[in-house]
């Protein structure tokens, strides 16, 4: 049985596909290619990857909406994707539709190794976990399935709201860096990636707004601290 990592790359720029096939394929990758967004949908069904990387601007089906389409059928798929697209705003889009990491091009070939083997061990390690049970004074934060429950409502969150919601669950009360959400979830702090956290911190205070006495607090040039009604 082999030990590969199987990776979907997904690049309408054929030139570069193939060059990054062959360079992730002698790396030790089981790469399986396609040109635009429906393709990548069936080869995706096809292959089965550990790992998906894909381009956002490509014909066809661009790449956010194929890893919107993807989200439906593999929901803990790891995804990363490859832009030229650099703006905070095309950042977070990329999260919000479900992506894991965002490399912008041109790119270091040992950056987008290093960050593929470090998506693939992430889910690996997240299949070795027993699901995750979280309660928030009247609302139930299912991390497993990525929904918050009150009452009867029923709020799901994407990918990304459930990590840096599960972080600061398991540190309620206490002051979590910034810097620590950003290394350990985006895996770097850089600017756009701090912008990025700031608006999934905005998103998560709407969500948990059911509840008046859940607060997530804001500390001004440390990091974010979740206080919940018991």
């Amino acid at each position: 049985m082999s030990d590969k990592i199987k990776l979907l790359l997904v690049e309408d720029e054929q030139t570069l596909a193939d060059i990054v096939a062959d360079t992730l394929s002698e790396k030790g990758f089981e790469v399986t290619v396609a040109y635009d967004g429906e393709a990548g949908l069936r080869a995706f069904r096809k292959a089965r990857p550990e790992v998906v990387v894909s381009d956002i601007m490509m014909p066809c089906m661009d790449g956010f909406t194929f890893v919107g389409r993807l989200r439906r059928e593999a929901p803990d798929v790891p995804v990363l994707f490859l832009s030229a697209r650099s703006t905070a705003e095309d950042v977070v889009q990329g999260f919000e539709t479900g992506g894991n990491d965002y490399l912008r091009k041109p790119f270091a070939m040992s950056e987008l190794i290093v960050r593929v083997r470090a998506l693939a061990g992430r889910a690996c390690a997240g299949k070795s976990r027993m699901p995750a049970q979280f309660r928030l004074g009247r609302i139930r934060f299912d991390a497993e399935r990525r929904r918050l429950v009150c009452g009867e409502a029923v709020t799901e969150l994407s990918a990304r709201e459930a990590e840096v919601l599960q972080y600061l669950c398991r540190n309620v009360g206490e002051i979590v860096p910034s810097k620590t959400l950003l290394v350990n979830i985006w895996g770097d702090d850089s600017f756009f990636n701090a912008r990025s956290l700031h608006v999934f911190i905005t998103r998560l205070r709407h969500r948990l707004a059911a509840d008046a006495s859940i607060q997530l607090v804001n500390v001004r040039g440390v990091g974010y601290k979740l206080l919940t009604g018991r």
